[in-house]
């Protein structure tokens, strides 16, 4: 009777079990997410007609908000336009470089302190891509980024790399030598030392400004950063490491805000 008992109730409480996780809503792999990243990811360069080559590739972004917004980093983006020579910031759209893939671009909303930057393009918009909650994000998940690795010799093909978040870690460290300190890492130390993702997946130049994603649900959980965080995070280095780092997406989501 005991055993009976016993039975009848494992065998409900394998049913409960089950029926929530037939309940439970069924996300996207990696394989099916790649192409909605994909018609998301731009090239962000410079154009100028009279100069060989005229585009000038200069990192990745991705679309947000309204779908003519996009997402890269600071860095990226030039000090200054040669505009007395015609040149424009533009962004392209993947696959080609020529001209009529084209869309000019203007500065929205800078974060330097975040590298962060969003640029309004012309034309029609692409598919934005949705932002994942804020501090949604756990040490060994699976993550997944998109974008144009050393874009100005392998083209404008998207490249997706994956692997895990080997650590959250602050931007900056007090190092034990002054002569390691440089001014990035003296700004960082003593304004927000706000904490980055540490990758397990190798990014290239050219990778900066490209969306990293939850691999099941697409979702964007920060933004792929190559050359801000290594001058503060590695300064002490003489060469660079292999390491990737990433911004939270709850910056990007911040200057979003603060453009609307």
């Amino acid at each position: 009777m005991i055993n009976s008992v016993r039975r009848r109730a494992l065998l409900l409480g394998a049913g409960v079990l089950l029926s929530g996780f037939l309940t439970q809503p069924v996300r996207a792999d990696l394989v099916d997410a790649i192409p909605r990243i994909k018609a998301s990811v731009v090239g962000v360069g410079t154009y100028q007609r009279t100069r060989s080559p005229a585009f000038r590739f200069l990192g990745t972004g991705f679309a947000v908000g309204n779908g003519r917004l996009i997402a890269t980093n600071e860095h990226v983006l030039p000090e200054k336009l040669a505009t007395e020579q015609m040149e424009m910031l533009v962004v392209v759209l993947p696959g080609d470089e020529q001209v009529s893939h084209m869309r000019p671009a203007s500065r929205v909303a800078v974060d330097r302190n975040a590298d962060l930057a969003l640029l309004r393009m012309d034309g029609e918009a692409l598919p934005a891509l949705p932002l994942a909650p804020e501090h949604s994000v756990r040490e060994g998940q699976e993550i997944a980024f998109t974008g144009f690795p050393i874009g100005n010799v392998l083209g404008m093909t998207p490249v997706t790399h994956r692997g895990i978040v080997s650590a959250i870690t602050p931007i900056g460290i007090p190092q034990a030598n002054s002569r390691a300190l440089n001014p990035a890492l003296i700004r960082r130390l003593s304004g927000d030392v706000f904490r980055v993702y540490q990758l397990d997946a190798t990014a290239y130049p050219g990778n900066s400004g490209s969306p990293l994603f939850d691999p099941e649900s697409g979702a964007v959980v920060g933004v792929v950063n190559m050359v801000f965080v290594k001058s503060t995070k590695e300064s002490v280095l003489s060469d660079p490491s292999g390491i990737t780092y990433a911004i939270p997406v709850e910056h990007l989501r911040a200057l979003l805000d603060s453009a609307k």
